[in-house]
């Protein structure tokens, strides 16, 4: 998913949401923008859960490492593969495509791998992903309960702990459905909070409601960006609007479809907050995860959410917020694991045409898929009907290169692993190449591909490519992978054989629920500068 672009205010400073250092993006340097966090999380985890202590209770914090690890949570000691060359440039084409008959490598579904990136991929490898020290991303963070579980309870009507990343506003709220508050939940959450009660809400009932915000968004000075709006009372039944039933009565009345713009007092008791389209993908903090998780427990997606307090009145942090769920029965979940189970379980693109054609390779259908997070397009080029296979179908996810497909650059060997995949996919029948647009110069773009071109020259005449980008200031991989998983998805494929070297991709579609049954590195390009099989490209491709 490409990187969507945050309006910042020069004006005043902006906070940073969090440091990702993640599978699928490569080890990326620290996010600046809402939408490289959720370019992040897009991707599949890098980190095992293991540790103890404080450092593992600073890893099932971070929203932005792939399965809510943070970037300085512990590493798994069993990366899968070593360094080197990814095969030997004498094998041939056919010799390195796994065989659609071999199962013994099935892994479990849905496991992200701890995969070093660049380390090479024996040919008809089986991907065993757990083994390496990944986790099932609907699997919740140590010590905290599942999503599924607090979705349950918020069908019952029950309130939830919800915690943001610590390099966020590092806090938890008491979260539940606005249409389903009672007097009784409302004075709870008053006793256990700051008492500024608020309810988030989707844009569509505001401005049915004609709730305009309390100040423009160039106006907004709020730490987060928090969409705050004009504050109201429901009219009907109420006194003053401060009393636990007159905010569960209001708090009904905002989530009601029936309601009118009439039937509120402004200003009032309840602070209604506009939440980001997009849920927790566009803007991970509570006002849009209250939305989400209303929504997907089956209620009207408006949520009252208020920050948890400890006895001194400061904000209460994880081991405290911890103690009080187990000490309520409360469900305890993270931000970072719904972020996760949204990317797992929410439709992320549509398809939008789709066309036969007679390639130089054979036929082929180009099926062009749009995402809905960002409105970027890609492509999926299908031999056969993969969907209808009886094994695991032979596929790949290539990342755009103009200089690579298109100009046939010799310090690239993209042009050519797309030409050995689509030969490979013709001759076996059936197969899928999803190709990934807005990834040239591995996810940094052109110019700066360029850039680190000129910079490695100006070095040493002999830098190839990844040496080019690491001579540079930009990150080696800057690249994820999670939309190739929606897109084998829509498509009917969730067991493949991919044609990789690079881990970080077979680790990404098994975190979205893909079933790598194997890897094989791609067949080898005709590329002169990657002859001799030993670049440090080759195993990334």
């Amino acid at each position: 998913m490409q990187a969507l672009h945050v309006r910042s205010l020069p004006s005043r400073p902006t906070q940073q949401l969090a440091s990702p250092a993640g599978p699928c993006s490569g080890g990326v340097a620290p996010c600046r923008s809402t939408a490289q966090l959720i370019a992040a999380c897009s991707a599949g985890s890098a980190s095992a859960t293991g540790g103890s202590g404080a450092s593992q209770q600073r890893s099932r914090r971070g929203v932005t490492a792939q399965t809510g690890l943070s970037s300085s949570g512990p590493s798994s000691s069993g990366s899968s593969g070593s360094s080197g060359s990814s095969s030997s440039s004498s094998s041939s084409s056919s010799s390195s495509i796994p065989s659609s008959g071999s199962g013994a490598g099935a892994t479990q579904r849905g496991a992200a791998a701890a995969a070093v990136p660049g380390a090479a991929v024996a040919a008809g490898a089986p991907y065993a992903p757990a083994a390496a020290g990944g986790r099932d991303l609907d699997a919740p963070a140590p010590g905290f309960h599942s999503i599924p579980e607090a979705l349950a309870a918020m069908a019952a009507g029950e309130a939830v702990v919800v915690l943001d990343d610590e390099d966020r506003e590092n806090e938890g709220d008491l979260i539940c459905a606005a249409d389903r508050v009672t007097p009784q939940l409302m004075a709870f959450i008053v006793r256990y909070t700051s008492g500024v009660v608020c309810v988030g809400m989707e844009g569509a009932d505001l401005d049915r409601l004609r709730v305009p915000l309390m100040v423009s968004s160039a106006e907004n000075e709020e730490a987060m960006y928090t969409a705050f709006t004009v504050t109201v009372d429901y009219r009907h039944g109420t006194s003053t609007g401060i009393s636990a039933s007159d905010r569960a009565a209001t708090m009904r009345a905002l989530a009601d479809p029936a309601a009118q713009p009439q039937d509120f007092k402004r200003p009032g008791h309840i602070f209604p907050l506009r939440a980001r389209e997009g849920g927790v993908l566009r803007r991970p903090g509570h006002t849009e995860a209250s939305v989400d998780l209303c929504r997907l427990s089956g209620c009207h997606p408006s949520g009252v959410l208020c920050e948890i307090v400890s006895e001194d009145g400061s904000m209460a942090r994880t081991p405290e917020l911890l103690a009080f769920a187990q000490q309520h029965g409360l469900k305890c979940i993270t931000i970072a694991d719904l972020v996760r189970y949204r990317l797992c379980h929410d439709k992320l693109v549509e398809a939008t045409a789709a066309a036969q054609q007679q390639t130089r390779w054979g036929p082929f259908t180009l099926h062009a898929y749009r995402s809905l997070l960002d409105g970027s397009e890609h492509l999926a080029a299908v031999a056969g009907e993969p969907s209808a296979a009886a094994g695991a179908v032979l596929a790949r996810v290539h990342s755009e290169s103009m200089l690579g497909d298109v100009f046939g650059t010799q310090r690239c060997d993209s042009g050519s692993q797309l030409d050995a995949a689509m030969e490979a996919m013709a001759a076996e029948g059936a197969g899928v190449v999803v190709y990934l647009r807005g990834q040239q110069g591995r996810g940094l773009g052109l110019g700066e591909e360029l850039s680190a071109y000129a910079a490695a020259d100006a070095c040493s005449a002999s830098c190839d490519n990844p040496a080019a980008l690491e001579d540079s200031t930009f990150p080696v991989d800057a690249r994820d992978y999670g939309v190739a998983a929606h897109i084998l998805r829509d498509l009917g494929v969730t067991s493949v054989r991919l044609l990789t070297s690079n881990p970080d991709k077979a680790a990404c579609l098994a975190a979205h629920g893909i079933e790598v049954e194997q890897v094989a590195p791609p067949p080898p390009g005709a590329s002169p500068a990657h002859a001799n099989g030993a670049s440090k490209g080759a195993a990334l491709v």
